[in-house]
């Protein structure tokens, strides 16, 4: 299946905990002043990718613990990043996401295919960054208004719950 990306890092320590393979999808309609991936922004640049590729290399990597999408904005790909994330899924991987969007509007949107993918997500990293709450201090996000969302525990109980690092899949 075919995905527009910006990259594709085989080993990043900072997108989640522990070794992780992040994809970077292309465009963005967020623009938040500051990105610090402003080269995503545009859904004319990057490539075309194929999503059974990251499969496989999710798959010979022995070392990952998990799959984060990144971006851009993966949930304006929501097909090929749900066919990826249930792809980490089935290798017993945890799978991470960042959004500009909030956890309510998704929510409240109903989008079929957004929640699709939400049921696979473990932590969703969800607001847009701004440069006036930016801290070098939090772990796994780049401003303050920004939540590490436990999606299955959200999900469930129909309130926003925290990720705690006891809670890592």
């Amino acid at each position: 299946m075919e995905i527009k990306l910006s990259g594709v890092v085989n080993d990043s320590i900072v997108d989640g905990p522990g070794i992780r393979l992040t994809v970077f999808t292309q465009g963005c309609p967020h623009h938040c002043p500051g990105c610090h991936n402003p080269q995503t922004h545009d859904p004319e640049e990057g490539y075309t990718g194929d999503t059974d590729l990251i499969l496989s290399a999710l798959a010979e990597n022995p070392l990952l613990d998990g799959l984060t999408l990144s971006g851009g904005e993966p949930l304006d790909q929501p097909i090929p990043c749900t066919y990826m994330a249930e792809g980490a899924k089935k290798l017993g991987l945890n799978v991470w996401a960042y959004t500009g969007y909030l956890w309510e509007n998704l929510i409240e949107n109903g989008n079929a295919d957004i929640l699709r993918l939400l049921n696979q997500i473990d932590v969703l990293i969800d607001g847009p960054f701004l440069l006036e709450q930016r801290s070098l201090e939090l772990q796994f996000c780049g401003s303050k208004n920004q939540r590490l969302i436990d999606v299955k525990k959200s999900l469930a109980t129909g309130n926003i719950v925290l990720w705690e690092p006891e809670n890592i899949i």
